[in-house]
C-alpha cells in the first residue's frame, strides 16, 4: 500500500486533451480518484471525480455479468451506464464553470 502512497504519480497516463489543448476531458480525475479509492480516501475520492463510486459498480456488474448471467443484468448495465454518463457530464461542468 505504500507503493500507491508515494509513487503512483509517475505511473499515471497524461491526459493528451489537456496536454494538447489545455482543456481537461471527462475523465479527469479519474486515476487519481481510484488510488484514492483503493487507499480509503473515499470522501477524497469523490471530491477528485463524482462517478468513481458508480463506475466501479459498473464494472463490477459487467464483471460479475461475464463470469455469472443473470437475468436483468442488461437493463442494470444500461442504467448505471446512463447513471454514469449524467454524472460525469454534470460533475465537468460543476468543476468548470461552478453553477
Amino acid at each position: 500500500m505504500n507503493f500507491l502512497a508515494t509513487n503512483y504519480e509517475q505511473y499515471m497516463l497524461p491526459c493528451l486533451s489537456k496536454k494538447f489543448f489545455g482543456i481537461e476531458c471527462f475523465g479527469c480525475g479519474m486515476q487519481r480518484s481510484l488510488v484514492l479509492l483503493i487507499q480509503g480516501d473515499f470522501s477524497a475520492a469523490f471530491h477528485m471525480y463524482p462517478a468513481i463510486f458508480t463506475l466501479v459498480l459498473l464494472f463490477g456488474v459487467i464483471g460479475f455479468n461475464a463470469i455469472r448471467n443473470f437475468k436483468y443484468a442488461g437493463k442494470l448495465i444500461y442504467f448505471l451506464a446512463i447513471l454514469n454518463a449524467v454524472i460525469i457530464v454534470t460533475g465537468y461542468f460543476y468543476k468548470h464553470f461552478n453553477f
